[in-house]
């Protein structure tokens, strides 16, 4: 089966040796996306849990919609928090932009992500095509 390149400049550019996404078949395995702007390449706030969550949904989205699906079509989401203690905000902030039936998560605690971000996350998209 071969894979196909999902690439899209409405989100962040690798900044390492990996794709923003790969489709392979309908299923599309997109990467971890932090908080950074598109376009500067930089965080959108060094101390804002939550701007930084609303910018890794919206890298996200950018990302799925360059696949021809969306966030809707997220089977699973892993997500890295640099602190749990922001659980219930990033819970908050993806009710913004998932309906019912929300898709499958794990949520976990890790000690530093790339760039200094607070957030990071990625997850599986099935395309219904």
């Amino acid at each position: 089966m071969a894979k196909n390149i999902i690439h899209t400049d409405k989100a962040p550019a690798a900044i390492g040796a990996y794709s923003q996404a790969v489709r392979a078949g309908n299923t599309v395995y997109l990467s971890g996306q932090i908080p950074l702007d598109p376009t500067t390449m930089q965080l959108v706030s060094d101390t804002d849990f939550e701007a930084q969550t609303h910018q890794v949904f919206k890298n996200l989205q950018a990302v799925c919609e360059a696949a021809g699906g969306s966030l809707n079509d997220i089977v699973k989401i892993n997500a890295y928090l640099t602190d749990l203690g922001n659980f219930a905000t990033f819970n908050k902030v993806m009710e913004q932009y998932f309906s019912q039936p929300f898709p499958a998560r794990a949520a976990v605690g890790v000690a530093s992500l790339p760039r200094g971000a607070l957030v990071e996350a990625e997850g599986v998209l099935i395309l219904n095509d």
